[in-house]
């Protein structure tokens, strides 16, 4: 499958809580093992005046990460995140942002992601996860 055709099926079908976000897949690299999506902080995700919450941040980057391993042909349907750890480095802000998730590794039904979020090319948090690779029942 071509990196434009997972793109658009990403795109297609988000759940609830990605559109939320207003998440937006616009590359995906597969010898890196790499996806990049854009997601838009709104003001109603904020604390303590223009502040993304960090739950927010959280959830932006657990989402790039899980859908990267996603987007390998025949891994997984699915990533349930087993643990999940978040480094914020500077607060982010009402607006766009961007982020990144890769494979680090993935046997048969775990998998080790990474990923950071960028805001106006500035680092606002990286993250580690480990996953559970859901399959599909046969």
């Amino acid at each position: 499958m071509s990196s434009e055709t997972v793109l658009e099926r990403l795109n297609a079908a988000w759940p609830p809580c990605v559109t939320m976000m207003q998440g937006h897949a616009t590359e995906f690299d597969p010898d890196a093992r790499k996806l990049t999506m854009t997601f838009a902080a709104a003001p109603e995700f904020c604390h303590s005046g223009d502040v993304v919450q960090g739950g927010f941040i959280t959830a932006m980057i657990d989402a790039v990460m899980a859908y990267a391993a996603m987007c390998e042909p025949d891994l997984c349907e699915g990533v349930a995140t087993l643990e999940i750890k978040v480094s914020f480095m500077a607060p982010g802000r009402p607006g766009p942002m961007e982020a990144t998730g890769r494979v680090v590794s993935a046997g048969r039904s775990i998998g080790y992601l990474d990923g950071e979020l960028h805001q106006n090319g500035k680092l606002i948090a990286t993250a580690t996860s480990t996953g559970k690779l859901l399959r599909a029942r046969t």
